[in-house]
């Protein structure tokens, strides 16, 4: 069995465990074995095994839970988001926010405060004053649309869309430039729609038309 040979010892080891995990040999959910078990054969001491399933609990893969041991809750390690939204397709990323936007407006419907309609009834009116400048019309629209994301009451969904942000601000102010965006008077009427929809707690009207708005977005990059 391949053993640690180079420093860092740690880092050697969390990352002969993580290609362990990838090779199959614990599934998910998985207990693994104790310390005394793996620094032999990894060819490190115990400290150096506690502190490589320290750094692979710190990137989501295994979870020590007291008393019960060490397990396996990923099989692999995830793509920091940020990296991964660079590189997407600004469709693929409009398609994730769909699945946000949708739920977050259904959602919306069903639970909005009082106080939570007021933030979306300000922010589509903000909205409506700034076509001028593209990068403040795209703030303002993006504020429209998180008041209404965080009116759904989930954190999650709004931790969600906000790490959407900065991958789609850019790509709206270029579509905005070139012209590919919908008819103002539509736009506007829409983000009202939907807004309503959302103040007469109809779900199913509000997730319609947010996924019709954005579907929208997908169709004016051609």
């Amino acid at each position: 069995m391949t053993q640690v040979r180079r420093e860092p010892l740690a880092d050697q080891a969390a990352r002969l465990l993580l290609e362990r995990i990838r090779g199959g040999e614990w599934a998910l959910g998985a207990k693994l074995p104790g310390e005394t078990t793996l620094a032999p054969q990894l060819g490190v001491g115990r400290s150096t095994v506690r502190e490589a399933i320290r750094q692979l609990a710190g990137r989501g893969v295994l979870e020590t839970r007291q008393g019960s041991g060490v397990f396996v809750t990923a099989l692999d390690v995830q793509e920091e988001w940020g990296a991964m939204l660079r590189r997407a397709d600004i469709a693929a990323v409009i398609e994730a926010r769909i699945a946000i936007e949708t739920e977050g407006a259904s959602l919306a419907a069903e639970r909005r405060s009082p106080a939570a309609l007021r933030a979306i009834r300000r922010a589509l009116a903000a909205r409506g004053t700034e076509r001028d400048g593209r990068e403040d019309y795209v703030d303002a629209d993006t504020r429209f649309h998180r008041a209404i994301v965080e009116a759904a009451g989930n954190p999650v969904l709004l931790e969600l869309f906000d790490a959407f942000v900065p991958r789609l601000r850019q790509a709206m102010i270029d579509m905005l430039r070139m012209g590919r965006h919908a008819d103002d008077g539509v736009d506007r009427d829409a983000h009202a729609e939907l807004a309503d929809a959302i103040a007469d707690r109809d779900p199913g009207r509000a997730r319609e038309l947010s996924r019709a708005h954005l579907a929208g977005l997908i169709d004016a990059l051609g």
